[in-house]
């Protein structure tokens, strides 16, 4: 079994982000598998190497170890080597399309893509300096989480094709997260309910590409005037939290929000013995309720 933890580096660590962390953690160890650390800053425009550093320091703070650390950066070759598989299959097109063109809602909240530019050539997509979707196949994706969340859909139709490069030449998430996935072997993934409208739009990707399909399990997140806390919005910073909670007090606090403790000061070793997935909460919970 190997496990991932993949933060994007867009700012401090917050409550969310050390909750996943510690699920993702707990689910590796309890399984006597391998728990990965993979800091995934692509965006050139959010990302800042001091992030990094900071969410390295800020999990080790909280007492979780990790059996290897990647920077998602230094896989920019085999991310064009997909590039080049898609290509060669027929699958790259460029889109000239704007965000305000899409009106049809998504799963994920957003806005369909409705496959538009399809039918535009490309002859090297190394060359053009526009957006690259992925023209997927019209299958159906019938899944269930290992959480009992419903991932199913019809991708090309429900989300619409994604963009795998974007216009500043940076690969996108979708797929650097899959070719991130199979490359290192990741059998489970565990992450928050906010990413599982991508799931299905992924598992598609990994079928052109040959790659595995891992296990899936959505957590539930942490809300903050009814949105999901974020880096973006600079939600709890653990800067903040530093200064009145100590790294077993906050550990005490994620456990106890997740159902796992009572709230007492505690570590993540301490709280291995008696994890289990069933105990854990499905509801989405207001992180000031916790404090």
């Amino acid at each position: 079994m190997i496990g991932r933890f993949a933060p994007s580096t867009t700012g401090e660590a917050h409550p969310g982000t050390l909750l996943s962390a510690l699920l993702v953690w707990l689910d590796a160890r309890a399984q006597r598998g391998r728990a990965l650390l993979r800091l995934e800053d692509l965006d050139p425009a959010r990302t800042r190497a001091a992030w990094s550093e900071q969410m390295i320091e800020a999990l080790a703070w909280l007492g979780l170890d990790w059996d290897a650390v990647t920077i998602q950066s230094g896989e920019r070759g085999a991310h064009e080597a997909a590039l080049d598989q898609l290509a060669d299959a027929g699958r790259l097109y460029p889109c000239a399309c704007s965000r305000a063109a899409r009106t049809r809602p998504a799963p994920d909240g957003g806005f369909a893509y409705d496959n538009t530019c399809r039918d535009r050539p490309l002859p090297d997509w190394r060359a053009s300096s526009e957006p690259l979707r992925v023209k997927l196949p019209a299958d159906r994706i019938e899944l269930v989480d290992d959480n009992g969340v419903d991932l199913s859909q019809t991708p090309a139709l429900d989300m619409g094709d994604p963009i795998v490069r974007r216009r500043d030449g940076a690969i996108a998430y979708q797929l650097a997260v899959v070719v991130d996935d199979a490359r290192a072997g990741v059998t489970d993934v565990v992450r928050g309910r906010d990413i599982a409208p991508s799931t299905a739009t992924q598992i598609l990707l990994q079928r052109l590409l040959g790659y595995p399909t891992p296990r899936y399990r959505h957590h539930f997140l942490f809300l903050e005037d009814g949105r999901k806390l974020a880096k973006l919005h600079g939600s709890a910073p653990l800067s903040e939290l530093r200064t009145h909670l100590s790294a077993e007090q906050l550990c005490g606090k994620l456990a106890h929000a997740a159902n796992l403790g009572d709230g007492a000061p505690t570590t993540p070793r301490a709280l291995l013995p008696t994890f289990s997935w069933p105990r854990v909460r499905r509801d989405d919970v207001v992180w000031a309720g916790t404090l």
